[in-house]
This record gives C-alpha cells, structure tokens and sequence, in this order.
C-alpha cells in the first residue's frame, strides 16, 4: 500500500518535543556567494539536532505493548539522544547501540536521559547489526534512525516549516545525507508542494553511499567509510529512503574534510554557533554548488542538522578551515644553505601572513623550508610559487596534499649532526600580519640558524622557537644581540624534550 507520507507530514507529533527552529540569513556567507543563503537552525533543537524530530514522532505512535517492553536504537549519536529523550518523555526504556567511533560527548548526552548506551563496532552498519541480535535477545522494539516512514515524516516537518518560513522563490535546499532520512522526507513534502525547488543531497567522498546507490540504482553497501563527519558515516543508505531520493532528490554533491571544517567556521562567523561536522555538511554542499554553477541573486538553504562538537576537534577544524576556505597555501621551498637566504626568501614573502614556517638544518648545501601563508585564491598561491622559482628557490606546492596538511607541518627535523653550538630560544612578539617576517629580518646573519619553528596560533602573541649556531667565544655579542631585539625570550637549550629529540647528537 503506498504511503501518504504528505498527510503523515502534516499530522506528525513532532512539537511535544521539538521547536520550529528559526531560518536565518548568513549575511557574510551571502554577500560571497552572490546569492541569499539561508540557513535552517536545528542545531538550536534541546539535544542539538534534528533527530528528535523522526524519533519521537515513530515512538508517539507505538502501539502501548511496544513502548511497555522498552526500545532499541542503533545510532551514531544524534539519533540516540534523540530517542532517549522521547523514551524520558513516554516514560519507557532505552538501549542504544553506538559504535566505538562516536564522540563521548554525544555519549554522555545520551547517558544523561537514562538510556543505557552500548558501545560496538567502528560505524552505524556495524552499531546496526549488534543492536538486531540485541533486540531479538531482551524482545526490544526497534527504533531505525532513518529508513522508517515515520521517522523519515518527522524529518520532513522541517520541510514543510521551511516553505512556511519562505514563501519566495527558493533555487535550491541543501541537506546533508547520511542514511538518507532527513533528505527523504524533505525532498518528499517540497516536490508535491513546491517542484520547482531543487532538493539537493550533500555528501562527503569517503561516505557517499547514497551517491554511489543512486548511480548504481539499487542500494550499495561501502565496505568503509570516513568518520570525520561521524553523523553521516552510513555504510548502507535505508530501502525506502534510497527509492524516496530516488524519486525527489535532484543531485548530490560531494565534498572533503577541508570544505566541512571550512562551513563550520562559515556559519561561526555569521551565528557564533559551532556545527558539529555532520551539521555543517549541507552549508559545505551549498558552497560547492554556488561555486561551480555560477548562480546568482538566488536563494539557498541549507539545513544545519547539529552542533554536537566534540571541543578538543575545534584545534583542527580551525586549522583546516583555511585550506578548505583555499585562504591557506603551502610550500616546501628549498634555499641554499647560506648567510643571506632567510632575509631573501622573507623578503619574497613580503607582507603576507604566515601561518606556518618550519625549519631543521640538515644538509651543509640547501635547506628545506616548510610554509603556510594565508591567500586570496589558488591564483595568489601559483604567484607565489612562480615568484619562489624565479629567485632560483626550487618550490613544491603542498596546499593539496593530506601528509602535508595532517602531519608533516607539525615536524621540527630530529638531530642533526650538522647543528653544532646550537643555542634554543623560544621568542613572544605581538601577532600581526607581516611580523614574523619582522622578526626574521632583526635575526643577525653573523649566527646561523639551524631550527626555525613557528605557527600561527589565532592568538594575540606569536610563538617562535629558535635555533642560532652560537660558538662559545660568540656568546657575550650574542646575549647583547637578543637584547637589542625587543622581543620577550626564554633559553631552552638545556630542555630535555629538546636534547632528546632535536638537539646535536655531539658536539653540543
């Protein structure tokens, strides 16, 4: 029998629990977009995402045998909370099943509203599973996070407030894609209301299984998956889900970490809320579409679906968003080991600022720079490479590769035969554009630098550590030296997280 999902929409008990969640302008990311972008709060729902919705509406309308024997979820954290909400509110038990992977913030969350949380597998499909054996074991009712008509109308209820919101021409919804049950009831209530709006699913490349079921027509199971954005990491789309985007969804876009890390800090500087990965994966999607469709003075939407962040992931969301944004460019630049190159190569550099520069002697010919400074667009970073090449500094651009951007901008070298009387400071100077390259000219080319590390921290003071070859007989110039800089500084040469990983293996 085929299902009124529009009637089931419009009937759906959804607001015993559930906010209509504000659409507000993201003024900043409109005026670079060229088009209106809107943005649908549901990262402002009590457990800070829309999965509250689908859940409560699919337990309101148990029958009161399946509430009286308790429920079972599988979840990778949203839906559980959101389940084990509606289960404090309808006053049964809970068990959730969450894989390993999920961020023990949403595993506290869930743990808070008296549902017992159990841990297994590394993603939903195998969080999915566990919970099916549980289920048949204690006679659980199961709750599915997305492939359940009455899960997927209560996501749709954020379709239907959207059109309610905006009576005005909408180009395009953005919504991210995981099992596919949020995309499935929106897409589901705008195509019979407004089929003029395109509904436009948004997935990353390593979790991209409705993508890859909508080409292959029939659901795919990925063998792995990405889990940066834990909240769509789905091996296997749901049935009906896959046949309702099959039928109403328009396309998908595929996006990276760099992009996602890049819309969360998108929507902080419009909101000053913090999405979680999964949340922000719609406003990437919707940016990407922009971007390469060339449309203007539109209006988009993007569904932020929630903002259950993890704090100690926001040290490499800042970091990446830049490389995402392409505000960031890296280089591996190679000058020649010899007075005079640091002020030449600083003197390329200019203004600009640095967000990263790291620096170990180790080759008596060349030295081996690494560099991150922020630009404009990838033109500004081929300028800058050819610029390099035409002062004779050999220049690999790194901006795109994962080893770089992940790891290799964090080494300092290790030991090195060649760092004799090597002298460690550590310097503070106030953080602006163009002051490290300050401080790198004021370095007297009388003392060779034989480590240089440096990143840029968003804080008011940069963070320098320096390595001089400083003989014995040198030091009383020296100190005068670093007196006459201005800058606060601390010797570390005696560290011994410096002597047993950086310092001279003799001699020093």
């Amino acid at each position: 029998m085929a299902i009124d999902y529009l009637k089931r929409i419009l009937t759906a008990r959804v607001y015993d629990v559930a906010r209509e969640s504000p659409l507000e302008p993201a003024r900043n990311l409109s005026a670079r977009l060229g088009n209106q972008a809107l943005i649908k709060r549901e990262d402002l729902q009590q457990v800070f995402s829309f999965k509250l919705r689908g859940a409560y509406n699919k337990m309101v309308n148990l029958a009161p045998a399946e509430l009286s024997r308790g429920v079972i979820a599988a979840s990778a954290g949203n839906h559980a909370q959101g389940v084990a909400l509606a289960a404090a509110r309808l006053g049964c038990r809970a068990v959730i099943v969450m894989p390993t992977t999920t961020p023990e913030l949403k595993i506290s969350a869930v743990r808070s509203r008296g549902a017992v949380a159990v841990l297994h597998g590394e993603s939903f499909s195998d969080a999915y599973r566990h919970a099916l054996v549980l289920q048949e074991r204690e006679g659980l009712t199961f709750v599915h996070p997305f492939d359940d008509p009455d899960v997927i109308a209560g996501q749709g209820t954020i379709g239907m407030e959207i059109l309610r919101q905006h009576q005005g021409p909408i180009e395009a919804i953005f919504v991210a894609i995981g099992g596919g049950g949020l995309i499935a009831g929106i897409a589901t209530y705008v195509k019979q209301v407004r089929p003029e709006i395109k509904v436009i699913g948004v997935q990353t490349h390593d979790s991209n299984a409705m993508a890859q079921s909508l080409a292959a027509g029939k659901p795919v199971e990925l063998p792995e998956v990405g889990l940066f954005s834990d909240g769509t990491a789905v091996k296997r789309v749901g049935d009906e889900t896959f046949r309702l985007c099959q039928r109403f969804v328009d396309e998908i876009v595929l996006v990276d970490t760099d992009q996602i890390c890049a819309a969360i800090k998108d929507d902080f500087e419009d909101s000053r809320a913090i999405l979680e990965p999964a949340g922000a994966l719609a406003i990437a999607g919707m940016k990407a579409w922009s971007e390469r469709s060339g449309v203007r003075d539109r209006t988009l939407v993007a569904v932020a679906g929630g903002a259950n962040m993890n704090f100690d992931r926001l040290r490499f969301v800042s970091e990446r968003a830049e490389v995402g944004e392409q505000r960031e460019a890296v280089f591996a630049v190679t000058i020649p080991e010899e007075r005079g190159s640091f002020r030449r190569f600083c003197e390329l550099v200019g203004p600009r600022n640095v967000t990263e520069f790291n620096y170990r002697i180790a080759d008596r010919k060349d030295a081996h720079v690494f560099v991150g400074m922020q630009i404009s667009s990838l033109h500004e970073a081929d300028t800058m490479a050819r610029r390099f090449e035409q002062a004779g500094f050999r220049t690999l651009d790194l901006t795109g590769d994962e080893l770089a951007k992940s790891h290799i901008r964090h080494l300092v070298g290790g030991h090195s035969e060649l760092a004799r009387d090597e002298a460690i400071y550590r310097f503070e100077f106030p953080e602006r554009p163009g002051a490290l390259m300050k401080f790198l000219a004021s370095m007297n080319p009388s003392w060779n630098i034989s480590l240089f590390h440096y990143r840029n921290h968003g804080d008011d003071h940069g963070r320098i550590l320096v390595g001089m070859q400083v003989p014995p007989a040198d030091r009383p110039e020296f100190e005068q030296f670093l007196a006459s800089l201005g800058y606060r500084y601390w010797e570390e040469t005696m560290n011994p997280a410096y002597r047993l990983f950086l310092g001279a293996k003799s001699g020093n």
